[in-house]
């Protein structure tokens, strides 16, 4: 068994691909060596990670404005991968994920962020943004 996040000998609920991913939900336009950093694992694997996360659909790349960085958009209605949770969306998980980024940022409540919705249909999904192009 490895050592997780606190020093401590065990095993976490979250793997690296959905901490990358919540990573990249949180904030468009982070570094991928950023994104190593917080998730403790090296810059190579984030890339790894992030190939992984654009050829099954949960992620789409481009270049940012300023034309140095690139900027992602997640893609909350793609299903989980596992049969398990088949026909659940990641919305679910990304939503209450961010609920503990909100709290972080000020929201007390831990209510999401009113954020605009990221769903091409215009349909309203009543789940915060993540990484709608502005």
């Amino acid at each position: 068994m490895g050592v997780n996040g606190n020093g401590q000998p065990g095993w976490t609920f979250l793997t690296n691909h959905a901490r990358v991913l919540l990573a990249i939900t949180r904030d468009p336009e982070v570094r991928l060596r950023d994104v190593a950093a917080r998730c403790g694992v090296t810059e190579r694997t984030v890339q790894t990670i992030v190939a992984d996360l654009e050829e099954g659909g949960y992620v789409a790349r481009a270049r940012a404005a300023d034309g140095r960085r690139n900027r992602y958009r997640v893609n909350p209605d793609a299903p989980f991968r596992h049969p398990a949770e088949a026909g659940h969306e990641i919305a679910g998980l990304l939503e209450l994920l961010a609920r503990e980024s909100d709290r972080e940022s000020g929201h007390e409540d831990g209510r999401p962020s009113a954020r605009p919705s990221a769903r091409p249909s215009g349909r309203p999904s009543g789940r915060p943004s993540v990484g709608a192009e502005s």
